[in-house]
């Protein structure tokens, strides 16, 4: 499952190895917790005021949830060091369809590697694996103000299929 790649982001940077691979042990489980934490104030429309310490616990309720079904989690490493980790659901089935999919349930990348592809690498190893599983489709949500994720995922061959709608009351 490892993949690796290399990146230039000038003539004159050093080579720079990206590697993804299944995360594993109690390193990377606190790795995934800690940058999810970090990042989980990007998953909150700026309509939807949410308290901080409320968002994070409801980050480590979606680990566990993740934890209790049938799921990989991927871990990118840049030059050895984690920058971002994915973790998909391989056992959810479509909610209207009841067809089988790969469902991204989370990802985060460091904000000091975000631009640079680390994004991309997770999300191909993951549709690898989805692929290797014999999963006909990947999904994912995305909340609509993140326009950099939005990005990566159209440029990855991603299409809206549905539409969460919500209004302040």
């Amino acid at each position: 499952m490892p993949r690796r790649r290399a990146a230039h982001r000038s003539g004159l940077a050093p080579r720079v190895t990206l590697a993804v691979r299944a995360a594993g042990g109690a390193d990377d489980a606190a790795f995934i917790k800690s940058l999810g934490r970090e990042c989980a104030m990007s998953s909150v429309a700026s309509f939807r005021p949410a308290s901080e310490s409320k968002v994070r616990t409801a980050f480590d309720r979606l680990y566990d949830i993740v934890d209790d079904q049938s799921h990989v989690k991927l871990i990118a490493q840049r030059d050895g060091e984690r920058v971002g980790f994915l973790l998909m659901l391989d056992g959810l089935a479509d909610e209207v369809t009841l067809e089988p999919q790969a469902f991204v349930a989370y990802m985060a990348v460091k904000p000091g590697a975000r631009g640079e592809g680390v994004g991309a690498a997770l999300l191909a190893a993951a549709e690898d694996e989805a692929r290797r599983r014999l999963l006909p489709y990947m999904a994912l949500m995305v909340t609509e103000e993140n326009e950099a994720a939005r990005r990566l995922y159209e440029r990855a061959g991603y299409r809206t299929e549905r539409r969460l709608l919500c209004k302040p009351l």
